[in-house]
């Protein structure tokens, strides 16, 4: 039985599962979006989520910590810059799996892994675009709506006559 066991081996020694997540959180982390397997996925989430948890506090402390994990004075810049200012008022949850089928050579699972605040189409709130001009059969209601404030013209026309 696997009571309490949170780390998935990956048929890798201790060292290559190190290097391995190591090298795919620093891609993540320059790139906000990566593809893998599934089981490397998972993995990867509760391996960064306690970086990133540590980059939203710059202290030289904090530095040194993911320094230790990471190994990569660039995405060291980029996570404790740009990334800290995103997530900061965000208490967890800092990415996103999502699956994406099989992959055609081995049928691996495969999926995203993404950084939840860089992602342009879920995270924006929406500006509603122009209305489009469509050229259906819709047209009965604009009429109507034209028709309506023709008429209020109309009655206000009078009223100013009447009232002269």
């Amino acid at each position: 039985m696997r009571h309490g066991v949170k780390l998935n081996k990956l048929s890798r020694t201790a060292s290559h599962r190190k290097a391995l997540m190591s090298n795919l959180a620093c891609e993540l982390i320059s790139h906000k979006r990566i593809t893998t397997t599934l089981a490397k996925a998972k993995a990867l989430r509760v391996y960064v989520e306690p970086l990133l948890t540590r980059g939203k506090s710059d202290s030289t402390h904090n530095r040194r910590i993911v320094f230790s994990y990471l190994q990569d004075k660039e995405a060291i810049k980029e996570l404790f810059g740009t990334i800290s200012e995103k997530i900061a008022t965000r208490p967890g949850g800092y990415t996103r799996i999502i699956k994406l089928g099989k992959r055609v050579g081995d049928n691996a699972e495969v999926a995203l892994i993404e950084l939840v605040d860089f992602n342009e189409i879920y995270g924006k709130t929406e500006e509603k675009a122009a209305a489009k001009k469509t050229r259906r059969a819709g047209g009965a209601k604009k009429k109507a709506a034209e028709d309506a404030t023709e008429t209020k013209a109309a009655d206000t026309a009078t009223e100013e006559k009447s009232a002269e």
